[in-house]
């Protein structure tokens, strides 16, 4: 299988001394290319610094974070700006839409911001896949929350990025909306190949995954394949969540 992003001995430590805290401990992870995986633990397991850290959004204290062949430590801000703009999707809890854009030009963000018009085939295509071709004119005002992180979903996915990263996508949602997006973000690996990571707490979303990787103080805790809600349930018990 082909690696899209990793982490090799990932440690991130805050504070000095006796007062050090490791976030992450020596993680050494393979996200691969083409696979929903979902990454899970208690909280303060570190499952969000390690995503932060391989998106680029933090920095480790040592050992490597790599998308593709790319260490992103090599990089400086502006090459760091632009991989992340390049070769990476966000999907945020918080929805993350600018207020005074539609939700096309949301969706089209990523690819203005890089003056580029991207390929209006996939867009169309993606747009499709999420079922907003009649919304594509509202705000976010005008638009509830489900139909809000849809448009966060599409506009991850228009820029055709290398690998996708959704830290609790369905955290400010009902359900029934949650399930929704799981399953548009299940379709986009499926019939999209995109390439997803994703930081949850709930065992019924990370079993939509292909594979569960699990932490605990900072560690790898083991992986999960063909994940059920039972299964990510009684694991997650045995990591004192």
């Amino acid at each position: 299988m082909i690696v899209a992003a990793s982490t090799t001995n990932a440690t991130k430590v805050y504070g000095k001394d006796d007062s050090a805290v490791y976030a992450l401990n020596n993680v050494s992870v393979d996200f691969y290319s083409g696979q929903f995986t979902a990454i899970m633990g208690p909280s303060g397991s570190g499952k969000s610094t390690l995503m932060h850290c391989i998106a680029g959004l933090d920095e480790l204290s040592s050992g490597s974070a790599r998308i593709d062949d790319v260490d992103l430590s090599t990089l400086k801000d502006k090459a760091l700006t632009e991989l992340r703009r390049e070769k990476i999707g966000f999907i945020f809890q918080s929805f993350n839409l600018v207020p005074t854009l539609t939700a096309d030009e949301n969706i089209r963000l990523p690819l203005l911001l890089g003056n580029e018009k991207g390929n209006e085939e996939w867009i169309q295509r993606v747009i499709n896949t999420v079922h907003l071709n009649d919304r594509l004119t509202h705000r976010p005002s005008e638009l509830s929350g489900g139909q809000q992180q849809r448009v966060a979903v599409a506009r991850a996915l228009a820029s055709e990025p290398r690998i996708i990263f959704a830290d609790e996508p369905t955290g400010n949602l009902d359900s029934t909306t949650g399930t929704e997006i799981l399953r548009f973000m299940r379709k986009a690996v499926d019939e999209l190949g995109q390439t997803i990571v994703m930081v949850t707490h709930d065992p019924v979303a990370a079993s939509y995954a292909d594979r569960i990787v699990f932490l605990a103080d900072g560690k790898i805790a083991g992986e999960m394949l063909e994940p059920t809600p039972e299964k990510v349930l009684d694991r997650m018990k045995s990591l004192g969540n």
